[in-house]
């Protein structure tokens, strides 16, 4: 590493980091009672990226030997109109000790599910499916190990090694009865916990599931319209995420795509909502003990009690809009330069309890689980809700389908008037600029004053 850096600072480059990974991932697939997908992938590369000024070169390869990794970083300095000179005159003076994070996670990977226990598991799950279900068309369960070691070192002192382990387990059922139809799907996870699979509760997520689809096979459409909204906690969460959180990001500032680009200091929601990024949270899928850029995390507070504090922030972000690395700096694989993501988001906890949001609300929708759904580039958002249900009176009444939130984040965060108190967080993905991602979303029961539904 020491040789890259210092041809890379003798060359003219305010900073060079080399990011190397090593990954081991495991994927199986179950449909009704057999197993149809096995797929192992092993991974092994190399990324490097050179900043001068405000701009960066990067570039990612396969070959780490010595002149492999030598040529790379010639094209990325070459991106930048600079070329290798005379070692001596590089001002780069080596690297400090190793900060070795992978020290006490060397067996985790020989700690989880073989390929042999992790099917039967899963099985377990379909089969469950298939007890507890009715007018089941379809039963899938899927299981995905992560496994990756990464190595960071860089010019202005980073030498920090990590090793990563997440697990996810997901159950899917689609349920018809003549023209009644209803598709249902959950997903759990973890990371640094090697007993994950061993541990999960494969009856209770069935049931789960099934009473879901069984609610919403016979459930009426909703009616188009206008009315307040309860999102129910841990997935409900992706909402904010997707609509908000990523107009958070500096690489949104940069892009000159986040409305919120100078409102730091100012009210950009209700004051009932304080939100919070943070890679601290003890197996949550978005947490780790340090990011790609070798720095360590933190907890981040976004917005509080209405008022935007700060933004998440990388080296790239920093070096262009000033805000300071928050420890955000992430990336799919050595494949993508690190860029400023999210982690672990949720929205906080506030003083009331779930009955409360709902008693306050004389006509609306209570949307119990999250589906799919887009975002445009500034916050327009709109996400289907897979298992809702009427609010009249302040009580909820009868379970109705094909609903879409739709709205735009600067419009509905300040509409968030109520916070419960059972803030929950569920695993998920996210895809941005730097690949696709392992987060945590999550959030407590929140009450949206007004929001726009579509249906019927």
């Amino acid at each position: 590493m020491e040789p890259l850096l210092s041809v890379g600072r003798g060359a003219g480059a305010d900073l060079v980091e080399v990011f190397l990974e090593r990954t081991d991932h495991l994927g199986v697939l179950a449909e009704q009672d057999t197993i149809t997908n096995v797929s192992p992938a092993f991974g092994m590369g190399a990324g490097i990226r050179v900043f001068l000024g405000e701009r960066d070169g990067f570039v990612s390869t396969n070959d780490l030997s010595a002149a492999g990794l030598m040529a790379a970083l010639d094209q990325a300095l070459g991106m930048l109109a600079l070329v290798r000179s005379a070692p001596d005159r590089s001002p780069f003076e080596g690297l400090p000790g190793l900060h070795d994070f992978a020290a006490a996670k060397l067996d985790w990977l020989a700690r989880c599910p073989d390929l042999r226990e992790a099917t039967h598991r899963l099985l377990e799950g379909t089969d469950r499916l298939q007890r507890h279900g009715n007018h089941l068309q379809a039963r899938r369960g899927s299981y995905a190990r992560d496994w990756q070691e990464v190595l960071v070192a860089a010019s202005d002192g980073t030498f920090a090694r990590d090793i990563r382990l997440h697990q996810s387990v997901g159950l899917n059922v689609l349920a018809a009865d003549g023209d009644h139809r209803a598709g249902v799907g959950r997903r759990y996870g973890t990371s640094g916990r090697p007993d994950d699979l061993r541990q999960w509760n494969a009856e209770t997520s069935a049931q789960e599931v099934c009473d879901s689809a069984s609610t919403m096979l016979y459930a009426d459409y909703v009616e188009a319209g206008q009315c307040p909204v309860v999102l129910a906690n841990r997935f409900g969460g992706v909402i904010f995420h997707e609509a908000c959180g990523h107009l958070l990001e500096t690489t949104q500032v940069e892009r000159g795509t986040t409305p919120f680009a100078d409102r730091v200091g100012s009210a950009i929601a209700h004051e009932a909502v304080t939100a919070i990024d943070e890679g601290l949270s003890d197996g949550a899928f978005g947490s780790l003990s340090m990011d790609d850029e070798g720095m360590e995390p933190q907890r981040t507070v976004l917005i509080e009690n209405g008022v935007l504090q700060r933004f998440l922030s990388d080296r790239a972000g920093e070096r262009r809009t000033g805000h300071a690395r928050t420890g955000s700096g992430r990336r799919q694989s050595h494949s993508f330069a690190a860029a400023s993501r999210m982690r672990n988001t949720y929205i906080a906890a506030g003083p009331h309890t779930p009955a409360e949001l709902i008693g306050s609300v004389n006509r609306g929708l209570y949307c119990k689980a999250m589906g799919g759904g887009s975002v445009g580039p500034t916050g327009q958002f709109n996400f289907a809700v897979e298992e809702g249900y009427l609010i009249e009176n302040g009580e909820l009444t009868k379970p109705v389908k094909g609903a879409t939130l739709i709205g735009e984040a600067k419009e509905v965060m300040p509409r968030i008037s109520m916070c419960a108190d059972d803030l929950e967080l569920a695993a998920g993905f996210c895809g941005s600029v730097s690949g696709s991602i392992f987060v945590t979303v999550g959030q407590p029961h929140i009450k949206v004053d007004s929001i726009t539904v579509g249906g019927r």
